[in-house]
């Protein structure tokens, strides 16, 4: 939540990154550039700035408000597939265990063992907890009596902006919120 008090040091003034299109550059993680990178792109003219913190930043000919929302001023197309990367395995899943859906201690599994011919891939790779790995072993799922809630699949980018929109950051400054497209509920 917004705090007067985190916004008193520059380093606790990240900006938003839009695209050309003002829609984010990423969601999960968050597109955000620390103050000196904003401040650099707006002088390089490579941004436009949508919005300020009520904090400045000096120089001995200048005084600017620091960028909280910026804007690129070339389209970036996002790539249609991303990186295969934990990470972004965890996100595909929710953060959430393929067997038995909990959200703690997770750790990926081969669907398909190694050991049986099973490659690192998007299609064979699925999050699951530590219990549930150790408990299918060096097994498939069917020989461990064991079933995938969701069948593996390689996401698209937009899959994880998507599941992304789910775990909002735990800090949105104010001037952000009108650019990022939570699950609220619209007010009539």
């Amino acid at each position: 939540m917004y705090h007067p008090d985190r916004i008193r040091h520059p380093e606790n003034c990240p900006a938003l990154v839009l695209n050309a299109d003002y829609t984010p550059l990423s969601y999960y993680p968050l597109s955000l550039w620390p103050w000196q990178t904003a401040i650099k792109a707006v002088f390089l003219e490579r941004v436009d700035i949508v919005d300020s913190y009520d904090r400045e930043v000096h120089s001995p000919s200048l005084n600017m408000r620091i960028p909280s929302v910026i804007a690129l001023k070339q389209y970036v197309r996002p790539s249609e597939h991303p990186a295969f990367t934990r990470f972004n395995l965890f996100l595909r899943d929710r953060f959430s265990c393929q067997y038995c859906g909990i959200q703690k201690d997770l750790t990926f599994d081969h669907v398909i063992p190694r050991r049986l011919g099973g490659r690192t891939t998007w299609e064979n790779v699925a999050t699951a907890c530590s219990p549930c790995n150790l408990r299918k072993g060096g097994r498939t799922p069917r020989q461990a009596g064991m079933r995938l809630r969701e069948q593996p699949i390689r996401p698209t980018t937009w899959h994880l902006q998507d599941h992304g929109r789910a775990f909002p950051p735990n800090y949105l400054h104010e001037s952000w919120r009108d650019w990022l497209y939570w699950d609220v509920e619209l007010l009539p």
